[in-house]
């Protein structure tokens, strides 16, 4: 067996014995997320906080013991975490091995990775200088939830937001019997109730790049307390908000230990509704795919059933709307769970955080298997056309309607009598109930006219962009 060979069995026995399916059954559905929601991630985002902290200390002039770094020391240090390995997160590992101390651990890695660096090696005890481990915590899983939106998650749920926008631009025109409470109503169009989920989900898009990420770096409880002892002279909240939005985020003032979470509840429900909305047009497919309004295209090599071959299974709106289901439960939690500290801190929430990137985990493989069930989706128009056919009871909204504008007694009682529980009302039914009417030769033709495919009001042109 070659050496690349014996890798990838590596990696497929990793997978097998994983304990999650998220690095298990469905690994290259959430690998975009690993690098980022990683314990790799989470200690390469905790290298950048904190070099970036030690180059802003030594580029403020009151602070004198340290000299300005050079050009070339800046990009030394930047490399550390452009260049940062799954190596150098064991090693860093390792140390923690010792310390017990996660974040410390970092402090002492980057210390040993830049002793080649003399403007660097004078100043290392400005490493982590006044900050307390939620310093570099909270921005760190700030930065890692700003880069999952914009790198991942957004283009993902765009692409979902897409498919769904193509459906109903294709079928803008494809008339469709609608139901309420499940039973036949007035008719609409496929491309309209497409539009409609699409709306639905481009607002919560919308509310999702918009939300602000937060991050606060005061020290112990939130008050400065070793920053102004050791020099007074700094405005630190300046200070503190200018390296806080020089990283790309939102300055927190008011804190204590830690910055409460609360911008990750908002974050968290504002995904939570986008998938719910997704969720419900998983159910909606799966229905329509059960009475025949779609096909699905056979994939050469494909089993629906173990014992029924001739079943092709809606599995990828299934399987969406599990996976949303799991997404949508820890989203809930973290949202729950996380604006709520015990005093200055508690460490309820260190652990609870780690957890963030299974949530978007669970909502990438989503979204993958709603575009691949999307993909598949033909629709059967003979099926809309029948079920068209076999529901002129619908008509008697128009027609009642129609009645009232020519003061006709009692329009919807006589429809009532005349449609409610029948299943036997044809054109021809409504065509002898027409001449019974008194109204305009010209409005009764144009009431023969009317038909259960032509009865669909604005929803061609409210669907078409």
């Amino acid at each position: 067996m070659s050496k690349k060979q014996t890798g990838q069995q590596t990696l497929l026995h990793a997978e097998v014995m994983a304990l999650s399916p998220l690095d298990g059954r469905y690994v290259t559905k959430a690998a975009a997320l690993k690098a980022i929601f990683s314990e790799y991630g989470l200690i390469r985002y905790r290298c950048k906080v904190e070099i970036e902290w030690l180059i802003a200390l030594s580029l403020n002039p009151q602070i004198s013991e340290i000299s300005p770094f050079s050009s070339a020391s800046m990009a030394a240090l930047r490399s550390i975490i452009d260049s940062f390995s799954a190596d150098d997160a064991l090693a860093v590992k390792d140390i923690e091995a010792t310390t017990n101390h996660d974040v410390k651990a970092v402090e002492y890695f980057l210390k040993q990775s830049t002793t080649h660096l003399q403007e660097v090696s004078v100043a290392s005890e400005f490493f982590h200088f006044a900050c307390t481990s939620e310093d570099i915590n909270n921005l760190s899983y700030a930065l890692m939830l700003a880069d999952a939106r914009t790198q991942v998650m957004l283009p993902l749920l765009q692409s979902v937001a897409d498919a769904i926008d193509a459906l109903a631009n294709a079928h803008c025109g494809t008339t469709m019997l609608a139901r309420t409470h499940g039973q036949p109503a007035s008719p609409t169009t496929l491309g309209k109730e497409f539009r409609n989920v699409t709306d639905r989900l481009h607002r919560q898009l919308e509310q999702i790049k918009n939300i602000e990420i937060l991050g606060k770096i005061n020290g112990a409880t939130g008050n400065f307390n070793a920053h102004v002892v050791t020099y007074p002279e700094v405005d630190w909240p300046a200070f503190s908000e200018n390296f806080v939005t020089g990283l790309g985020l939102q300055w927190n003032k008011m804190t204590t230990q830690i910055e409460p979470h609360d911008y990750m509840a908002e974050l968290f429900h504002a995904f939570s509704r986008f998938n719910t909305i997704l969720l419900d047009f998983n159910r909606d497919i799966w229905s329509y795919i059960s009475i025949g309004y779609f096909k699905q295209k056979v994939v050469e090599g494909e089993v629906g059933s173990s014992t029924m071959p001739h079943k092709v299974n809606p599995i990828d709106f299934e399987n969406s709307e599990g996976n949303l289901g799991l997404a949508n439960v820890i989203f809930e939690h973290l949202a729950r769970k996380l604006p709520i500290s015990r005093w200055q801190r508690d460490l309820t929430d260190s652990t609870v955080l780690r957890n963030i990137g299974t949530g978007f985990g669970y909502t990438a493989i989503a979204c993958h298997a709603a575009l691949k069930g999307i993909s598949k989706l033909e629709v059967n128009k003979a099926a809309l056309n029948r079920d068209l056919e076999n529901n002129w009871a619908v008509l008697g909204e128009a027609f009642q309607t129609v009645m009232r504008r020519y003061g006709i007694d009692e329009p919807y009682e006589k429809l009532k009598v005349l449609t409610r529980g029948q299943d036997n009302i044809t054109q021809a039914t409504l065509s002898a109930f027409i001449e019974t009417l008194e109204m305009p030769e010209n409005v009764k033709q144009e009431l023969h006219d009317l038909s259960p495919a032509s009865y669909i009001g604005l929803a061609k042109s409210l669907s078409t962009k």
